[in-house]
């Protein structure tokens, strides 16, 4: 368990994380080491070995933390509104925004391309997140059903999971060719067909 830390030790803590983050965005997990952490943010060996005392394996899992965050968070508050057809466009815009603006330097890149296959950790870190995300899209499914938006016969983690699966698709076609039109498709559709599902209810 680790210890608490100060404002200043926290402080310092997230600079290393930080900092190996961005290194493993640029370079890959496999070739980012320790002393390529330390350079980077200016730290010790004592320093780093003060925070994260497991090595690599312990900072790969903070970093999978860190990215898990940044992918969460990058959506809000739009993922939790998901409350009107209004609320879900704006929620697709968010995201292809968010994709089309970091490219091959996405956290969700990171996490399932490189970090998910490092560690068990990380690889559990991934789960995690995936079932946060479905939850907040099965959330926003559950609300539009409520209104008589959508039909209430749709099985609501099958729909979410086809939508997030959709969506991580576009993404993984995007990172392979450049191109965010797949991304946008796999949005528009997905929705396209709940806002269809009501209307035949």
């Amino acid at each position: 368990m680790s210890p608490t830390l100060t404002k200043k030790g926290a402080a310092t803590r997230r600079r290393i994380i930080e900092g190996a983050a961005a290194e493993i965005r640029e370079r890959g997990v496999a070739v980012t080491t320790l002393d390529d952490v330390r350079a980077r943010t200016g730290t010790s060996k004592s320093q780093l070995f003060h925070y994260f005392p497991d090595g690599k394996e312990e900072l790969l899992l903070a970093v999978a933390q860190f990215e898990a965050g940044q992918v969460m968070a990058a959506q809000q508050p739009q993922l939790g509104e998901l409350a009107s057809w209004a609320g879900w466009k704006r929620w697709r815009d968010t995201v292809v925004s968010h994709y089309r603006e970091r490219g091959q330097y996405c956290p969700l890149n990171v996490l399932i391309s490189q970090l998910g296959r490092a560690t068990p950790g990380a690889q559990a870190v991934v789960s995690e997140l995936l079932r946060g995300w479905q939850n907040e899209l099965e959330a926003g499914i559950r609300r539009m059903q409520d209104k008589g938006e959508v039909s209430p016969r749709l099985n609501l983690e099958r729909t979410a999971a086809a939508l997030l699966a959709g969506l991580q698709g576009g993404v993984v076609v995007m990172l392979s060719t450049g191109r965010i039109d797949h991304l946008e498709a796999a949005l528009d559709v997905g929705i396209a067909n709940l806002r269809a599902s009501g209307s035949r209810h």
